[in-house]
């Protein structure tokens, strides 16, 4: 456990701004001084004992105790703070004993002040009482009667913290009084507080605390803890070493060395750093929680559910381990175990958000259908999966197929695959807590979760790549038994992802095409830290884009054997770095200056007649004449030529617009991003009635972008008024791969799929075109009647034909194919119907 370390308020000014900026030293010394004198404070003892608590000086910190409660005995902080020292160096009995004896006082005196008061709420939560209701009786209580009182801010973020209510504990710091911003701690808890949400901004609320503080130890496991998550070991050594100068025996700093032992594959190692974080308190709970917990965050499941369950077997109550277990069981497939304990937390601890937010998920899994098949579980929302169920088990069968034969990966075990058409349910499934903006799919091995096109607004990305990409996933992680490095794993997915379906892959955008050829390159041998370094959203796709970009520079010169090698190695326990020089023969700083020429080259060739100036200084409404006027000073701007096309389409100038739009394609045929030439030109060869160009256009653009839906729709127009309805259907189903939650697709496909015989498929279409209530129904209903007759389905003919008669009881056609179905069976089959059915 953690022992608060804020200076004690109404202690020695000078002293209590020593301990503050990490002067510890000194600030014991000043404190003493006044000690000795005769004038000491039950606020100074205390400040007094937190110098050698944050040195690792225990022995002197349980003297100090023991003094200072002589001189202090009715001090219910005194008292409260002993309790968690004496816990944190492995003295439960001396800590049961100060529970007893605050006990006592509590019974026979009221808590009147504020920080007695915040005492009390933190003995209470230390004896079991409701966190809730210690939260509002007493930590809220002060602050809405003492707004001032820092020391309550900073136990309610604590508590929010640790019950993963991180939107209580960001907005009781901000509103926590303006001298908050001198403690780091204040910092490091708004760290904590962002961590999820907002990186960037967390690793500058550390940075904060470190400028007070350098030597702030919550600080600087922070640090630790982001630098492994970055996978950048070399720094996160460092910074657990500034730890231990602090306190040599810190058992959170000698967990953290475990872990990065465990991820070096060095066992003798991690074992020792084991042994020394247990030192001071053998029975301490949080330090295999701490490690289990890393590990998990590396995709390291198994081994992290093994240490949580040591933490378990010394205490069995100790909810934090329990909560991970819980998490780390459902990521790797044992649900039946994860959601009881899930159960078990909630019940222990109504507060525990995690916990809750994971009963309340459970209840509204259990209404999901199961549609199984090749070693795939899926789950789904009913209506979904009446959707495009099938459509996601074929997609996942053919990437099983495919990569894992290229791969050569035998999974062996089923797949879990669970979609939900709620954003917050995906993150609550996934991390435990909502909040996944942007994230469309995580692969933990045997589970895989998704956003379903549902919760992605009205822009959907295609969910096919989703699949495909986190599928990719699976084969890779088996493959190296969850042993590898972000990029890496990204990369490869993201690479698969293209190879399968240009339209699915990232293409070098302008923005990327800056950043390789500035100093935001990150070399191959540290990509990793693009991913948890990104300082935005940007950064974190082109955190992708240079991974795959990585991979398809390591398949190009050194072939995709040395990937397969590579990721064989990795799964032996090789580091990444080590498996790569092994497997292409060469330096990793030679890998890196490589990498980066190829990059850079490849950033080159893509427009490499065009210039970047935007078109400033121009009225947003300019007319073509304007804009052609200032092309004339910066004549190879690709966004000065992007304005003219746009304005001279809105003006209507069809002949120049098209001549434009041709040059301007030829300057950047990747452009596939808003306003591309594609788009604009098909608009053009629209309004001006040439529909073969028109359509080639279109398909040039659909391409490029598997998500181009107005690309899909009007290209199944197009096709079908020439009668293509190969065509059609394509289409219709490259617009299902987006988003199949709407109609459209699926009646496109229906009509295309009956003129092409394709009966299965078309029926498939007709059924899902049913499930959104369509007021054409009866013709719908119709038409799948005469295709299940064709099929010899008459039974299930029947009913549909009755129902469309209830719909449409004049309708000539379905009577007359009533009377055909309640014949002579094996009679000749009825041709599509000539016309719709109407009401």
């Amino acid at each position: 456990m953690t022992v608060w370390l804020t200076a004690a308020r109404g202690a020695d000014g000078d002293a209590e701004k020593l301990f503050r900026t990490g002067q510890y030293a000194e600030c014991e010394k000043a404190v003493t001084d006044q000690i000795a004198k005769g004038a000491g404070t039950a606020e100074q003892w205390i400040l007094k004992i937190r110098t050698e608590v944050a040195r690792g000086k225990y022995d002197a910190a349980w003297k100090s105790i023991e003094d200072a409660r002589t001189q202090f005995p009715n001090d219910l902080t005194l008292h409260l703070f002993a309790h968690d020292v004496y816990r944190a160096s492995g003295r439960e009995k001396d800590a049961a004993t100060v529970l007893t004896a605050v006990q006592r006082q509590i019974e026979n005196r009221i808590a009147r002040t504020p920080t007695e008061q915040i005492a009390l709420g933190r003995y209470l939560l230390a004896t079991g009482t409701d966190a809730k209701e210690v939260l509002d009786r007493y930590f809220t209580a002060v602050v809405k009667k003492a707004p001032n009182h820092l020391d309550a801010h900073f136990a309610i973020a604590e508590l929010a913290l640790d019950k993963h209510d991180r939107a209580l504990a960001a907005e009781t710091l901000q509103k926590a009084p303006k001298e908050a911003a001198q403690e780091p701690r204040y910092h490091a808890l708004l760290a904590r507080a962002f961590a999820d949400d907002d990186r960037t901004r967390a690793l500058k609320a550390v940075a904060d605390a470190l400028a007070i503080n350098p030597h702030h130890v919550d600080s600087l496991l922070f640090r630790a803890e982001a630098q492994i998550d970055a996978e950048d070991y070399p720094a996160a050594e460092t910074t657990l070493k500034a730890v231990l100068d602090v306190d040599p025996a810190e058992p959170r700093a000698w967990a953290y060395r475990a872990v990065l032992s465990h991820l070096r594959a060095e066992p003798a190692g991690e074992k020792k750093a084991y042994e020394t974080a247990l030192a001071r308190w053998p029975g301490d709970p949080l330090v295999e929680h701490l490690i289990g917990r890393k590990l998990s965050r590396s995709y390291r499941f198994t081994e992290g559910a093994a240490y949580q369950r040591k933490a378990l077997e010394k205490d069995k109550r100790y909810l934090p381990a329990k909560a991970q277990l819980c998490l780390d069981l459902l990521r790797l497939g044992n649900d039946t175990e994860g959601w009881q304990l899930a159960t078990e937390v909630l019940a222990a601890d109504g507060y525990n958000v995690v916990a809750h937010n994971l009963v309340a998920l459970r209840d509204h899994v259990t209404k999901f259908r199961t549609l199984t098949a090749d070693g795939f579980v899926l789950r789904m929302e009913e209506k979904e999966a009446d959707l495009y169920g099938q459509r996601a088990l074929a997609i996942l069968q053919r990437a099983k197929r495919t990569l894992g034969e290229k791969y050569g990966v035998r999974l062996d075990r089923a797949i879990t695959v669970e979609v939900f058409p709620r954003n917050q349910d995906f993150a609550v499934r996934t991390f435990g807590i909502p909040g996944s903006d942007g994230i469309l799919g995580v692969c933990f091995g045997p589970v895989i979760t998704v956003s379903s096109p549902a919760a992605q607004g009205k822009d959907p990305s295609s969910w096919e790549a989703v699949l495909w990409h986190e599928f990719c996933h699976t084969i890779t992680l088996h493959k190296t038994r969850n042993k590898m490095p972000r990029w890496l794993s990204e990369g490869i997915s993201v690479y698969e992802e293209t190879l399968e379906n240009p339209g699915w892959g990232r293409w070098m955008t302008p923005q990327y095409r800056e950043m390789l050829l500035s100093d935001e390159l990150t070399p191959l041998s540290r990509l990793s830290t693009a991913f948890m370094n990104a300082k935005t959203s940007l950064h974190v796709q082109f955190a992708y884009f240079e991974s795959a970009l990585a991979v398809e520079f390591l398949v190009r010169k050194y072939g995709l054997d040395a990937i397969k090698a590579t990721l064989d190695d990795l799964g032996a326990g090789l580091t990444a770095n080590e498996a790569l020089e092994r497997r292409t023969g060469v330096s990793l700083a030679k890998l890196d200056r490589e990498f980066t020429d190829f990059a850079r080259e490849r950033a080159k060739s893509v427009a490499p007649g065009v210039t970047w100036e935007q078109p400033e200084g121009l009225k947003a409404d300019a007319d073509s004449v304007a804009v052609r006027d200032w092309l004339q000073k910066h004549p190879k701007s690709f966004w000065g030529h992007q304005r003219l096309c746009v304005r001279l389409i809105r003006e209507e100038k069809w002949a120049e617009a098209e001549k434009e739009l041709i040059a301007f394609r030829s300057l950047y045929p990747e452009f596939a991003g808003t306003d591309n030439a594609y788009e604009l030109l098909a608009a053009t060869y629209r309004k001006t009635t040439r529909p073969t160009d028109e359509t080639a256009t279109l398909e040039e653009w659909a391409k490029r972008d598997g998500d181009a839906t107005a690309a899909h729709q009007r290209l199944i127009e197009l096709y079908e008024a020439t009668a293509d309805w190969s065509g059609a259907a394509k289409n219709a189903r490259r617009w299902l791969a987006v988003n199949p939650l709407t109609p459209g697709p699926h009646r496109a496909l229906a009509r295309a799929a009956e003129r092409l015989q394709e009966r299965d498929e078309a029926m498939t279409a007709y059924r899902a075109v049913l499930r959104f209530g369509v007021p054409d129904a009866a013709d719908v209903r119709y038409r799948l009647a005469v295709l299940l007759e064709q099929s010899g389905a008459r039974d299930q003919a029947r009913r549909e034909v009755l129902k469309a008669l209830e719909d449409a009881p004049r309708a000539r056609e379905a009577h007359e194919l009533l009377l055909k179905l309640v014949g002579t069976p094996g009679s000749a089959p009825s041709a599509p119907p000539p016309r719709e059915i109407k009401r």
